[in-house]
């Protein structure tokens, strides 16, 4: 066999003996991602979603306060819209916020407004932000927050104290049944889009809805546990894994549960399941559910929401407590769910991510720092040289150590090549977040993005080919690879930190051959 061909065909088969490797070492570091399929769907008994016994809606005009609520050692501002001219005392209804800011300026305008102008007192508090961040969020601590809200609308004027209940939406359905616990004398609970699986478990479950309807390649999932099954840098997030279930298991009001089937984010069959199984269990039958067709998170249709829902609901809470029991249990469009929100494995080597950003920062740091030293090498030499020649002109100025020709761009092409994956694999994983969110399809990105972060990947592994066998060719001629202090260190610092890296790049899916 030439030699010519000989080199090429170990090179290959170098190359591939690396990319096995990392599949290998990928593979096993685990956790993969393959959620069970949901095979016992929901019956719906009719696709009329009309509440049964629920009386004829008021169409009153409406009038809006601005109060403010006392908290323990805060307050906030909320808004209260009450219809005008309606007969008797009134229910209500305090709006409890999904996951963001939640102000009512912004938060439940059409819903509150369609509500009051059916004959329902609404009330839209603010939520407190001094103890809600991204990272720290105590339920119960909201629960008794929203609950401050709950007592003032029962004494405003028009108001039936006793018929006073929650409408909870998204994120708040994890906190609704707490107070419903908290207060037996809470009269009904909506829970709106529920997810019932603790928070760590839906988000897993709408990470993987959102990718399928992307369309990302099968290996991108692998990134769905290690990502959401790992405890974020910096800490917190320790209400990622409360379960409500507990709580909805000790509620005794009547529950309105409503879903649009357009809603990627929350397991629409499963939460329906569990939350009829949970009241059942403790002997609270008074479950309504109720599925709109196409509707999204936020049951929204074309932006607005759904006018049926709006209607049922406000039927639903003026027939209390008649039509808690009326049937049909079950109406609406048809919901479908693909996959169980299951417990998320957890993973068994980065699963700090603290960990796993110094890995990658100490790894970066490595690769960086032999440039910068050869770089302060060089211009250290420069200076001595230089006085070296003031002092004794015409005396030869001796050379310091340097890499053998073609060791130190090899080199750098290996350092600089792995971090470019790194940075390249980050922008992909965001990028198709963005895209999953929007509920879009960019096929450039999608399977362009993710050709070009494994394309960089393979090309690192065959750089570090190239420079093995260029150093192999300098130890054979009988020099030094890597001569003096500053470059043997900063050799072995580059080849440290792109093995940190490789392994990182494997975790994540880089190099998975199906494996």
């Amino acid at each position: 066999m030439p030699r010519g061909l000989r080199r090429g065909y170990g090179m290959l088969a170098s190359t591939v003996l690396g990319v096995l490797l990392l599949a290998v070492v990928g593979a096993l570091m685990g956790p993969s991602w393959s959620p069970a399929p949901l095979t016992d769907p929901i019956p719906v008994s009719v696709r009329d979603t009309a509440i049964t016994d629920a009386p004829p809606l008021g169409h009153f005009r409406t009038k809006a306060s601005i109060v403010t609520v006392q908290l323990a050692g805060t307050t906030v501002q909320a808004r209260i819209i009450a219809p005008v001219g309606a007969p008797g005392e009134r229910p209500g209804v305090v709006f409890v916020h999904g996951a963001g800011t939640g102000a009512f300026a912004t938060a439940f305008v059409e819903q509150a407004q369609r509500l009051a102008e059916n004959g329902i007192v609404t009330m839209v508090p603010n939520k407190n932000l001094e103890t809600y961040s991204t990272r720290h969020r105590n339920y119960v601590a909201m629960a008794a927050d929203y609950e401050r809200s709950v007592e003032l609308l029962r004494h405003w004027p028009g108001v039936d104290p006793d018929h006073v209940g929650v409408y909870a939406e998204s994120e708040g359905a994890w906190i609704a049944p707490i107070m419903a616990v908290k207060d037996p004398r809470l009269a009904f609970v909506a829970l709106v889009s529920a997810p019932v699986v603790p928070p760590r478990q839906q988000v897993a479950f709408a990470m993987d809805n959102y990718l399928r309807n992307t369309g990302v390649p099968g290996g991108v999932f692998r990134a769905i546990p290690r990502a959401a099954g790992m405890s974020l840098p910096g800490g917190g997030f320790a209400y990622v894994d409360f379960d409500v279930r507990p709580y909805v298991r000790q509620m005794t009001q009547p529950v309105f549960v409503a879903y649009g089937t357009g809603d990627a984010s929350m397991p629409i069959v499963q939460g329906a399941q569990d939350l009829l199984a949970d009241t059942a269990a403790n002997g609270n039958h008074a479950v309504t559910v109720r599925y709109y067709d196409g509707a999204d998170h936020g049951l929204r249709v074309d932006k607005h929401v759904v006018p049926s829902f709006m209607d049922d609901l406000s039927g639903w809470v003026l027939g209390l407590p008649r039509t808690a029991t009326s049937g049909p249990v079950v109406a609406g469009a048809q919901p479908e769910q693909l996959y169980l929100a299951a417990p998320v494995p957890q993973p068994r080597w980065l699963g700090n991510g603290d960990v796993l950003v110094a890995i990658v920062a100490v790894a970066v740091g490595l690769i960086v720092l032999p440039g910068v030293a050869a770089v302060g090498d060089r211009a250290v030499r420069g200076v001595v040289a230089t006085v070296r020649r003031r002092r004794h002109p015409g005396r030869p100025t001796p050379r310091g150590p340097r890499w053998p020709s073609g060791i130190a761009w090899r080199l750098a092409g290996v350092g600089i090549g792995v971090v470019a994956t790194v940075v390249t694999l980050v922008w992909y994983l965001v990028a198709i977040a963005r895209i999953a969110m929007d509920y879009q399809h960019n096929a450039l990105v999608v399977q362009g993005g993710w050709l070009a972060v494994r394309g960089l990947g393979i090309w690192v592994i065959v750089a570090i080919v190239l420079l093995a066998r260029h150093m192999y060719d300098v130890r054979v001629t009988g020099r030094l690879v890597a001569p003096g202090v500053v470059r043997l260190v900063g050799t072995w610092c580059v080849a440290v930190g792109t093995l940190a890296l490789l392994v990182i790049l494997a975790y994540w899916g880089v190099y998975q051959l199906g494996v």
